[in-house]
């Protein structure tokens, strides 16, 4: 109801929005995207809860071609290692065998035949990895060894929160992180004009053909949100939902404060 009362095509900094705001900050993970497609191999992207991790990675998937990439997404890391590879091996189209070591030769078959017969690449994107199992990993590395450690034909990205590579950067984990080629860490958009900037794409792109809010309501916006995209469309969200029985068509500060009491 919020959508229609203020001409909105979807929420601002929802999940539907078609492009995201970038000023550069994305770019680099752009080109690092890029660079573990034509030459496979780990990726780490760390960053705090609702910076935009998953959102950025959404965006850089959706036009791969499904015929050269299979990418294959799992947010579910709260388990057990063999319930890691069994979902990979689902993924892949692979009955998953009891046994661990059978398990890894059958995926590994797999993807063997995707990028030698059909010429497929997997990408393997592990979100919220920094709840990943330790024995995950330790045993990694050698889950993607092939052909005496010559060739590397998948690529995988590490998607957490900061202490993932706080994690991964301690000594018992050193293959796994002597094999990570592309490290990239979003931040929160903190300044107060590349904000503004972040706001006002969101809004337009949602839709949006007025001023919302205030400069002063957008510096509410900023210290709450603490430069955290989903956090900033939650508040803006819940303003609106609360503006619409009011038949307010702006935001005003007070009407800000009160949606940031009522998500704390």
């Amino acid at each position: 109801m919020y959508r229609q009362h203020f001409g909105l095509k979807h929420a601002p900094l929802g999940k539907q929005i078609p492009e995201l705001w970038d000023d550069g900050s994305l770019s680099t993970l752009g080109d690092r995207f890029q660079w573990l497609l034509e030459s496979p191999g780990v990726g780490l992207l760390t960053g705090p809860a609702g910076v935009g991790k998953t959102a950025a990675l959404r965006q850089l998937t959706q036009d791969l071609n499904p015929h050269r990439y299979q990418v294959i997404y799992l947010a579910e890391t709260d388990f057990g290692r063999l319930d890691l590879y069994r979902g990979l091996a689902l993924a892949l189209g692979v009955e998953p065998a009891y046994r661990r070591a059978q398990l890894w030769r059958d995926i590994k078959a797999r993807i063997l035949e995707l990028v030698d017969g059909k010429q497929i690449l997997p990408l393997w994107i592990i979100d919220e990895a920094q709840n990943l199992p330790t024995e995950f990993f330790r045993d990694f590395p050698a889950f993607l060894n092939f052909a005496f450690d010559s060739r590397d034909l998948m690529t995988v990205w590490l998607v957490g929160h900061p202490a993932l590579a706080r994690t991964l950067d301690r000594a018992p984990y050193a293959a796994l992180a002597s094999r990570i080629q592309a490290r990239v860490q979003l931040e929160p958009i903190i300044e107060r004009e590349r904000f503004k900037a972040l706001i006002d794409h969101a809004l337009t792109s949602a839709g949006c053909s007025h001023t919302l809010l205030a400069d002063s309501g957008m510096e509410l916006l900023r210290q709450a949100s603490l430069g955290l995209p989903r956090h900033a469309g939650r508040i803006l969200k819940a303003a609106m939902q609360i503006a619409v029985p009011k038949g307010l068509n702006h935001l005003p500060d007070e009407l800000l404060q009160q949606a940031i009491e009522e998500l704390r």
